[in-house]
């Protein structure tokens, strides 16, 4: 078996990278610089000063290019933990977590874990889980286009319920909080331009411990997210999986639960529609089939 040994350039290419994502004044940063002056042949003083500046301009843009896309996804993080540190906590899950593909829009998914495993943030436990909800927001953005088929809903009057499942909007997800990440993140999203929001209400709950269930979904081209109760919340994993209504209703609203009664699944269907949550009817085993082949 014949093994092809990188190129120069390819050698060259790698130390780079290790060089700009290594966290500064690590050893491990010392021993990239020198493995990448070494390829680069910069053993003189002077070449090896202009290989440092070099690396020093790329990693000024590595951090520049992280903190945007950081912004571009987590805005209420942002807003929350101020500019000033934020831009670092930026570098830092770039150096911890560099990006793995050439699309930065899709790098940062790290950062809540990274945000409940910080102890300088242990006072502000809410962040991890608003970043957490913001991340399913930038997901939602980007998801595949689907068109709302109307004409589907008409299989409701006409079908077996057990055969019929309701398709969902484009990045519909859910998120569990003990904290108001809903109220903290429409706060910020209402503030008008150049206007702190107004954090009154989620103060509030925040003293309370009043968490919420975080809906999230994507109506036409705009993510939304919006507070929602158990019940809908079981209801929307229920379909997530593919179940069928009955399957998902009872879910929702056990028949044994007392709170059964207090979930009119009509009012809340229409409501979903209106909203762009719910975009169609469509056959439960066609979903069964795929969430089946899913590895």
């Amino acid at each position: 078996m014949n093994l092809t040994a990188p190129s120069p350039l390819a050698q060259q290419q790698q130390a780079l990278l290790q060089a700009l994502f290594a966290q500064p004044g690590s050893a491990a940063a010392d021993v990239a610089q020198v493995a990448l002056a070494t390829l680069l042949n910069a053993r003189n003083p002077k070449a090896r000063t202009q290989s440092q500046r070099g690396l020093r301009a790329y990693q000024a843009n590595g951090h520049a290019s992280a903190e945007a896309a950081l912004l571009a996804a987590y805005p209420v993080v942002a807003a929350l933990l101020g500019a000033a540190n934020f831009a670092p906590l930026a570098r830092q899950l770039w150096h911890h977590f560099p990006p793995t593909c050439g699309d930065l829009a899709q790098w940062g998914n790290a950062l809540p874990n990274f945000l409940q495993a910080s102890h300088a943030l242990a006072e502000a436990p809410y962040l991890a889980d608003v970043a957490r909800a913001e991340w399913a927001l930038h997901r939602a953005a980007s998801a595949p286009d689907a068109q709302p088929d109307l004409a589907s809903f008409a299989r409701l009057a006409h079908e077996p319920p057990e055969q019929l499942t309701l398709t969902l909007a484009p990045g519909t997800a859910c998120a569990d909080s003990r904290f108001p990440v809903v109220h903290l993140i429409t706060a910020h999203q209402n503030a008008a331009p150049g206007q702190a929001p107004d954090l009154s209400a989620s103060a509030q709950r925040l003293r309370h411990g009043v968490g919420e269930h975080a809906l999230i979904w994507r109506q036409g081209l705009r993510p939304r997210i919006a507070a929602v109760t158990p019940a809908v919340l079981a209801l929307i994993r229920q379909l997530q999986r593919g179940a069928p209504l009955p399957d998902a209703l009872n879910a929702a609203c056990p028949p044994q639960d007392p709170r059964a009664d207090a979930f009119d699944f009509s009012v809340w269907l229409n409501a979903a529609v209106t909203d762009g949550l719910v975009i169609g009817v469509h056959n439960a085993l066609e979903s069964a089939q795929i969430c089946s082949a899913l590895p």
